[in-house]
């Protein structure tokens, strides 16, 4: 019973951060505002009981200030506040799930200085991309325990390099049995936000994604609609699959308007993500999903020079529909920001991230993924009070 009533409240927070932000919404004006009933209709009725709104996703952990992908930069995103802290998932030789936001390891493991790993070196071609480096795939998990991760970003980050080679690849097993630690340790549950990663690549090579991930949700209680985690994937072919082994609530991940998922283009789907964002897309999408994570540029578009322009009708259309929005990514560096947010020259310093925050949560979203969850709690609290 304790614990029933510290999760009903953050869902009673959560019809009130509704509320904000239909007033917020209202103010910042536009084709893309809703109203607060608008706002709160997602909000109540979606996967989202026990969770404030605006939620704060903690994107690859708290990978502002740790090298991504880490049980350090996950323990972080933990510590700051962030209701729920992301996972990419890819996997090993032998089959185990491991967390990287790319199966090409390159930049953010120390495999180059791994003289013995050398030959694994190849050229690969990933969802019609060319690459060259390391991929897990051609690892098993004893060899890929063998490496530390890095930060993938140093010339933006240097300060988080002083962690380079602190943390291990993380297994996905090893996060749900953090998660379930972290869950004890505070009286309450700790969410997870799951993607698979190149579902139809991985298929493709005998290493499919959704079984495995299944498997391991099912042995760790995961799988019901009541779960504390997210599905998602930029693949609805993934997603659909995932609904036929688990119930637990999922997200379709949305890039820019004009790109097209990869499964559409390997099945010669003709949609964009222009097409799905329209109501009978939304509608399609809710068909099997509880939301969408859309790129930003798909809810307030950007001018030639950078700039925001007019939100779209994207909030409203998708709450009709019934479907939450998570949008990604902001994050606190100038380079990352609306030029309009930018400050100064150095396009490594902290630019207004909370101006770039009020924007886009007053549209109605129903949540954000940041690279820093500290400002990005500190923005939502604005949009949690009545």
């Amino acid at each position: 019973m304790e614990r029933e009533q510290r999760e009903q409240q953050p869902g009673r927070r959560a019809l009130l951060g509704a509320a904000a932000l239909g007033a917020g919404a209202v103010a910042l004006g536009g084709a893309g505002t809703a109203t607060a009933a608008e706002a709160g209709t997602a909000a109540a009725s979606g996967p989202v009981r026990g969770l404030p709104v605006p939620t704060v996703i903690g994107h690859r952990g708290a990978s502002g200030y740790r090298p991504e992908h880490t049980l350090g930069s996950y323990q972080l995103a933990l510590d700051m506040g962030a209701d729920i802290v992301e996972q990419d998932l890819v996997p090993t030789k032998d089959g185990h799930l491991v967390c990287r936001h790319e199966n090409d390891i390159t930049a953010t493991t120390d495999v180059s200085a791994h003289p013995e790993f050398a030959d694994r070196k190849t050229t690969k071609t990933v969802d019609g991309t060319k690459l060259t480096g390391w991929f897990t795939e051609d690892f098993t998990l004893a060899e890929l325990k063998t490496l530390r991760a890095k930060e993938r970003i140093p010339g933006n980050r240097q300060r988080n390099t002083l962690y380079d080679g602190r943390w291990e690849v993380p297994t996905f097993e090893e996060v749900l049995q953090w998660a379930e630690r972290e869950g004890r340790k505070r009286g309450r549950r700790v969410w997870l936000y799951v993607e698979t990663k190149h579902p139809t690549y991985f298929r493709g090579i005998g290493l499919g994604l959704e079984e495995r991930v299944a498997k391991l949700l099912r042995k760790y209680g995961r799988h019901k609609k009541d779960a504390a985690l997210f599905l998602q994937s930029f693949e609805p072919s993934s997603i659909q699959r995932l609904r036929k082994l688990v119930a637990t609530p999922a997200v379709v991940l949305l890039s820019t308007i004009n790109s097209r998922p990869w499964d559409f283009v390997e099945a010669n789907d003709p949609r964009t993500v222009a097409d799905l964002v329209k109501p009978e897309g939304l509608k399609w999408i809710a068909s099997y999903a509880q939301g969408i994570g859309p790129d930003l540029s798909v809810i307030i578009p950007r001018t030639a020079d950078g700039k925001l322009s007019t939100p779209t009708s994207v909030v409203k259309d998708a709450h009709a529909a019934g479907l939450v929005l998570h949008p990604y990514t902001v994050r606190n560096e100038n380079t990352f920001l609306p030029a309009d947010f930018r400050r100064g020259s150095d396009p490594n310093a902290y630019g207004d991230a909370f101006g770039a925050f009020k924007a886009y949560f007053a549209t109605g979203i129903d949540g954000i993924f940041s690279d820093n969850p500290d400002t990005a709690l500190l923005a939502a609290a604005d949009f949690r009070k009545q």
